[in-house]
């Protein structure tokens, strides 16, 4: 065993190759491959898998995290309470429309918000509540929504890693005003490059949202509002819907992935932490998209994979209200300690549905190796 990528799709490519040939030769042979048909039928797809009565695909999940808070009328001088463990985008996003993020600490075994410390940072000029579904669960949407409705907040979902999770029978990003979702090509549901969707239940939203992508156009061309070019092509439409009809099979060969490295790492607890699901009030039904563990020594780990031919992500190395574009909002080490011990520690492992159990064995065996030594 010479090398363990840490995401592969060739072998999902042979098992959709008739079906995406078709969608392929379809879209082709149409006179739009740009916000299309193919597109269309995808965004209906996503509307009976996930139940939301609107599905607006977009560009990428970042646009759609910035258009979903425009649509709202999320703006300068409203707060944004979000998470301090994330992927940029999260706070990024805030940024972009002018608002201010206010961060919370996360929970230790979810990475998400911890919803116990969300209301202590509630202000007067709090609008909006963000929590990011991460890794593998949904946050505790419970309370987090019943938050929101004692403080007239609203709630919208990052929930770019969150297709095929569901709580208490909703689908990510259904929770709130809305969510979104991202399709980069690592993501559970992945695209030949980037693209993301926008999910609500709201109509009037949904109205701004498909305004909003298309420099805000209406279907006659006249420009209603100021908005940005970020549609998603035909092609990528295409491959998802290819794809879609492996998605259970792909899903349950994650959890089968992800039973391998519990049963052959629980041994070296506790300087390996495995990943934990929550119990959550109505139930959590999660997806493993990454397999996150929390190690003792984790960059010399993942420098002992790497010569291994062994490759893993850190998520997230620096903890959003540590980065230095937002050091005007005087955020200082220790104010989030969970969210700093996690970037300091956490490690993703190799994870894709065609993972084999050699490949499996082998990144563990290398894991108690370095231990071991």
């Amino acid at each position: 065993m010479n090398k363990v990528d840490f995401y592969r799709t060739g072998e999902s490519f042979g098992q959709i190759k008739a079906e995406l040939y078709q969608q392929l030769s379809e879209a082709l042979s149409r006179e739009t491959i740009v916000n299309g048909e193919a597109v269309a039928k995808f965004e209906q797809a996503m509307q009976e898998y996930t139940g939301a009565s609107h599905c607006i695909a977009v560009g990428n999940g970042t646009d759609a995290l910035i258009m979903l808070l425009t649509a709202a009328g999320i703006g300068k001088g409203d707060e944004v309470i979000i998470p301090s463990y994330s992927f940029f985008a999260s706070l990024s996003c805030v940024l972009h429309v002018g608002a201010t993020p206010v961060f919370v600490d996360i929970e230790q075994d979810s990475y998400a918000i911890d919803a116990a410390k969300i209301e202590e940072k509630i202000t007067s000029k709090t609008k909006a509540i963000m929590p990011v579904h991460l890794f593998t669960q949904l946050a505790d949407m419970q309370a987090i929504t019943a938050i929101a409705k004692r403080h007239s907040l609203e709630v919208f979902e990052d929930s770019a890693e969150g297709f095929g999770m569901f709580a208490d029978g909703r689908h990510a990003g259904l929770f709130g005003k809305g969510g979104v979702l991202s399709f980069f090509p690592t993501k559970t549901l992945g695209a030949l490059g980037d693209a993301g969707m926008i999910v609500t239940n709201d109509a009037d939203l949904a109205g701004q949202c498909r305004l909003l992508r298309n420099l805000g156009r209406d279907e006659e061309g006249i420009a209603q509002i100021l908005g940005v070019n970020s549609r998603m092509d035909d092609l990528h439409a295409c491959f998802m819907l290819a794809r879609m009809g492996r998605m259970e099979e792909e899903i349950a060969a994650r959890k089968w992935v992800a039973g391998q490295y519990h049963e052959r790492l629980a041994a070296l607890f506790p300087r390996v932490k495995l990943p934990v699901i929550v119990e959550r009030p109505g139930g959590n039904h999660p997806v493993y998209y990454v397999y996150q563990i929390a190690a003792e020594n984790r960059d010399a780990l993942a420098a002992y994979l790497t010569e291994k031919g062994i490759v893993t992500e850190t998520y997230y190395p620096m903890p959003l209200h540590q980065q230095p574009c937002i050091a005007d909002l005087d955020y200082r080490a220790g104010d989030m300690p969970v969210a700093e011990m996690m970037s300091e520690s956490a490690i993703a492992l190799p994870l894709y549905p065609d993972m084999s159990a050699g490949q499996i064995s082998y990144v563990c065996n290398a894991i108690k190796d370095f231990y071991n030594q």
